[in-house]
C-alpha cells in the first residue's frame, strides 16, 4: 500500500469531520453550538482525567443531533429526535462498545440523575428540562435498578456529568482535528462505510 492510497480509516476521519463541519454550527436549545458542545465535554473529561474511551465518547456523544433532520431547539416543539439511539446506530460499524454504550445512554443517564439526585434535577439547563420531559421524566425505581446493571454504567452517567457541564459560551477547546489520532486508535478493525440494515425509531412527540 503507498501512501497515496486511502484507507478506511481515512474515510471515517475524514466523514466525521465533514458532519462537524457542515452540522456543528448549530445550536439546540443551548447558548453554544452543537460543535462547541462536543468538544467541551470531551475537554471536561480530559480535564477531570478520565481514559480516553470516555474522552472520545464524550466527543461524539451528541453525533445524532447533527444528523436529524427535525431542526433546531425540537423540544420546544415537542419532538425528542431520540439521537442518542441514532448516533450509536450510526457509530456502531465503527466503534467498539466501549465507545459506543455511554453514547446510547447518555440520555437514560438523566433519567438515572434524576432519580437519585434530586438537586441534579434541579439544576438541569431549561433545555435539558423541557427535553426530560419528552425523554419520560426521571425513571422509576425499578428503571434506576436496572439501568445500574446495565455494562459500562459508570462511564454512561460520567459522560452525562461532563455533558451537562459543556454548555459555556466562548469556552477555548481543543479544535476537533486534535481527536484525529484518537478517533484513529478506538476505530474497529473491520469497520465499514456500509449503511446498516434497518434503522432506529426517528422520534417520539409528546401525547
Amino acid at each position: 500500500m503507498t501512501d497515496t492510497q486511502t484507507t478506511t480509516a481515512d474515510l471515517v476521519v475524514a466523514q466525521i469531520f465533514h458532519v462537524f463541519r457542515e452540522r456543528g454550527q448549530r445550536h439546540y436549545g443551548e447558548s453554544v453550538s452543537e460543535q462547541e458542545h462536543a468538544l467541551q465535554t470531551a475537554e471536561f473529561a480530559r480535564q477531570y482525567s478520565e481514559p480516553d474511551a470516555l474522552v472520545l465518547s464524550c466527543l461524539l456523544h451528541d453525533y445524532g443531533h447533527m444528523l436529524h433532520d427535525l431542526g433546531e431547539n425540537i423540544a420546544e416543539q415537542g419532538v425528542d429526535a431520540r439521537h442518542e439511539e441514532l448516533g450509536a446506530w450510526l457509530l456502531k460499524d465503527w466503534f467498539p462498545e466501549e465507545i459506543l454504550q455511554p453514547i446510547r445512554q447518555h440520555v437514560a443517564s438523566k433519567r438515572y440523575l434524576c432519580r437519585r439526585n434530586p438537586q441534579y434535577h434541579a439544576g438541569l439547563s431549561p433545555s435539558s428540562q423541557r427535553s426530560l420531559q419528552l425523554q419520560g421524566g426521571p425513571m422509576s425505581d425499578e428503571e434506576a435498578i436496572a439501568f445500574e446493571a446495565l455494562p459500562f454504567f459508570d462511564q454512561c452517567v460520567r459522560l452525562r456529568l461532563y455533558d451537562d457541564m459543556g454548555k459555556v459560551p466562548q469556552m477555548p477547546t481543543a479544535t476537533i482535528e486534535s481527536y484525529e489520532p484518537l478517533i484513529r486508535r478506538f476505530l474497529k478493525p473491520d469497520a465499514t462505510l456500509a449503511t446498516p440494515d434497518s434503522e432506529p425509531a426517528a422520534h417520539r412527540t409528546t401525547a
